[in-house]
């Protein structure tokens, strides 16, 4: 009788022990539905149902709460950026324009060219920043192919090879394997490596190395790392890096890593980075790998 009884206890015990078990780890999955009960009679179970249940109703809460104040920083910082973005050439183009309006009659004909000059190259300042926030928002879906690494890599590096040569930077590229092939937009994945190896040449002012490798560690990925010696990025500042409108440089929008970002993840991939100051900076992008043969372009 004494084992019956302490066998019917444990599982009276055990089993309630065993549900709220699996209740927290439906919780850690982010499923915050509330706890239904399972006996017909109050017990202490049910008492720590009642109050789990309404610590999922608090959470839920302050979970809305979170997100609605991120949505609103950063609609915050995309209008301060836009604005801050679009001010600076603005105020540059009434300023010319007021001072050649006031000595038109007496400025010699090469400096009233010179100042035309100034306001258009303004003028072409802010529009590429609302070509490059519309670059930003855009929804297109890419259109996927089966892309090599080796021309995609090459042909970004043609198109940097003049500011390389200009920035003394050495380029370590080893040519990924001719068949290695990556599903993907040839066109966005090209814009995502011109920006990163753009960042790259920038960081290293007074010259450096440019690192490119290609890596399979996973079958179904390939990694592909862009590294230079360059200045670094701080740590306090390198989880707001692919933030929009967020830039370490003196000159610059602050949306080319937010549109590289984007188009990875619309790819299906993702985006790392490794920094150190005066150590240089690695980023990873890992793109889902092709095993079909390459269209035709």
């Amino acid at each position: 009788l004494m084992i019956y009884l302490t066998l019917f206890l444990a599982h009276q015990i055990v089993r309630p022990l065993n549900r709220f078990v699996e209740y927290t780890r439906r919780i850690a999955r982010g499923d915050f539905s509330p706890i239904q009960p399972a006996k017909r009679y109050k017990d202490e179970f049910s008492r720590l149902a009642i109050a789990i249940n309404w610590m999922l109703d608090q959470l839920q809460k302050n979970q809305e709460l979170y997100i609605q104040s991120r949505k609103m920083a950063a609609i915050g910082t995309l209008t301060s950026g836009i604005a801050h973005e679009l001010n600076n050439p603005l105020n540059n183009i009434c300023i010319t324009t007021e001072s050649l309006l006031d000595e038109l009659e007496d400025l010699p004909e090469n400096e009233k060219k010179k100042r035309l000059q100034d306001i258009y190259a303004q003028a072409e300042r802010a529009s590429g920043t609302v070509r490059n926030l519309l670059d930003f928002t855009r929804v297109d879906q890419p259109s996927f192919v089966h892309v090599s690494v080796h021309e995609l890599l090459s042909s970004a590096l043609r198109l940097t090879k003049h500011e390389m040569e200009l920035s003394n930077v050495e380029l370590k590229y080893l040519p990924a394997e001719s068949g290695l092939l990556v599903q993907g937009d040839f066109g966005q994945l090209q814009q995502v490596f011109l920006n990163l190896i753009i960042n790259a040449i920038q960081a290293m002012p007074r010259g450096g190395v440019l690192s490119i490798s290609v890596g399979k560690e996973d079958p179904d990925q390939v990694r592909i790392d862009i590294a230079d010696t360059g200045v670094g990025i701080p740590q306090a500042v390198i989880s707001d890096i692919f933030d929009p409108f967020f830039t370490t440089k003196e000159k610059g929008t602050g949306l080319g890593l937010s549109i590289s970002y984007s188009i990875i993840r619309k790819h299906g991939g993702k985006i790392l980075v490794n920094s150190q100051i005066n150590h240089g900076s690695t980023f990873s992008v890992y793109l889902a790998k092709s095993s079909g043969k390459r269209r035709p372009e």
